[in-house]
């Protein structure tokens, strides 16, 4: 069967890392046999520029009815204002999509690549061998809780509100999912909120506590505050297997632990829904796959992006919604490969480095992998 894929390359440095995953994805078609139909629309600024909004509904409607999407990045300084208002339109168009297309579970692996273990902030000894998942809730929480908005008081100041709200269905959901990975990798999970000062890190430990006690008791689980889950993930990050938490302490821890793999800039993220069988699920599982890192205005469009983050995407979609397990290990093998020749872009070179060492442009990392792929069969 064919799979049906909708690209949304977004805002600054977005369609120049797409444009390098968009050349892994041909390789794959093309020597792989990886039968795939590619669809382009627009999201964030560059949908609203064009259309006056971050997420059109025609955009929404083809998300609906795609495979999976792949976004490169969104937003920059030019909306910013727009953004600042409190109407429905001034969220982004990605959480947005997320909402949509209730991709509630977001896998963010953290794995500190061999070839980089001597060139992060961090001690090689600490992250060497470092591979972990963190499951972030994703349409819950704080980003999304009513109600929402800045306000004019009597006396001439200001208050901002935001909700924090969580429900039993919505953590039991995204606990199942964490469960059932840690079973099939180490058996291991922390469970990371603030039960020591916020309800909702009450319901959440109690209701990953019952299914843990009901379900799962086969998996090793250990409730960790957020704040302390920050300190060991760079104290020892080696003990951690998969980390479930909400919408905003997986936003901040993951981005953290970028730098045990490096850079932002190496962090691949699957956004993905109910699967099937679950209550609720559709005839496919609904995926949005994108880097974590931003639209990094200060560089768009001078072909210095690291684009590895957007190829691993491809490699968890490769995983996670085309079952194509040898495809994602290949592609992730060439990662490595490419790493271990020497390739850095600049968010990636070596600790210490001085100013004006060499590094490559996202062009150049993007022909590293593609020669270890066809390095790796021949």
């Amino acid at each position: 069967m064919t799979f049906h894929l909708l690209v949304l390359p977004g805002d600054g440095i977005g369609p120049e890392v797409i444009a390098q995953a968009r050349r892994v994805l041909d390789w794959f078609a093309t020597r792989r046999g990886l039968a795939i139909e590619i669809e382009d629309g627009l999201i964030g600024g560059a949908s609203h520029d064009r259309h006056g909004s971050f997420l059109t509904e025609q955009t929404k409607a083809r998300a609906q009815a795609a495979d999976a999407v792949l976004i490169g990045a969104e937003g920059g300084p030019k909306w910013a204002r727009i953004r600042a208002g409190s109407g429905p339109e001034s969220r982004s168009g990605l959480i947005r999509l997320r909402r949509e297309l209730d991709v509630y579970a977001n896998l963010r692996p953290i794995r500190c690549f061999d070839a980089l273990a001597g060139d992060s902030p961090l001690k090689a000894e600490v992250i060497r061998g470092v591979d972990f998942t963190i499951v972030r809730e994703l349409t819950g929480g704080v980003y999304f809780g009513e109600p929402r908005g800045i306000e004019e008081l009597p006396d001439g100041t200001r208050r901002a509100v935001d909700t924090q709200v969580y429900t039993t269905p919505e953590i039991e959901r995204i606990a199942r999912v964490a469960f059932e990975l840690a079973r099939g990798r180490a058996g291991r999970l922390h469970s990371v909120e603030k039960a020591n000062v916020m309800k909702t890190g009450v319901l959440w430990r109690q209701e990953v506590e019952r299914l843990h006690r009901a379900e799962y008791s086969d998996v090793a689980l250990e409730n960790v505050l957020a704040d302390n889950c920050a300190m060991q993930l760079i104290r020892n990050p080696r003990q951690f297997d998969v980390i479930v938490t909400d919408n905003l302490f997986g936003d901040l821890l993951s981005d953290g632990a970028a730098m045990i793999a490096g850079s932002l800039g190496m962090l691949p993220s699957a956004s993905l829904g109910a699967p099937l069988g679950a209550p609720g699920a559709e005839d496919r599982r609904k995926a949005i796959y994108e880097p974590v890192h931003g639209s990094a205005p200060d560089i768009a469009g001078r072909g210095l992006a690291n684009p590895l983050g957007a190829i691993l995407s491809v490699a968890m979609m490769l995983r996670h919604s085309l079952n194509r397990e040898a495809e994602a290990a290949l592609l992730e093998g060439a990662v490595e490969a490419a790493l271990g020749n020497g390739l850095r872009t600049a968010d990636i070179a070596p600790a210490g480095a001085p100013p004006g060492a060499p590094t490559v442009g996202t062009q150049t990392m993007g022909d590293g992998v593609l020669a270890a792929l066809e390095a790796a069969t021949q």
